[in-house]
């Protein structure tokens, strides 16, 4: 048994008078030494680099482009190549 399930099971023994005095010492004793107690949940950045490194190298399309100007317009240019066969066609109207 850990020491934190003796004190809760002998906090359980008490009547609840010495309950409520002993909550209110435990609370008091935090408010004391807010430096004490430390958040239990990680910062939301450590979370975003342990998803990074589970997931692993992602392929990237011209990694080459160091620059993300150049790289986005690589993008542009390679998605209006795709497209430039829908844009030049004429109808017939």
């Amino acid at each position: 048994m850990t020491m934190l399930e003796e004190v809760v099971s002998l906090a359980l023994q008490l009547n609840p008078a010495e309950r409520l005095q002993l909550i209110k010492q435990v609370s008091s004793s935090i408010q004391n030494n807010p430096e004490d107690v430390q958040p239990t949940a990680s910062h939301w950045g450590e979370n975003l680099l342990r998803l990074l490194d589970e997931i692993g190298e992602i392929e990237l399309d011209y990694p080459e482009i160091e620059d993300p100007v150049e790289w986005v317009e690589a993008q542009r240019q390679k998605e209006a190549d795709r497209l430039k066969s829908y844009w030049d066609v004429k109808s017939d109207d």
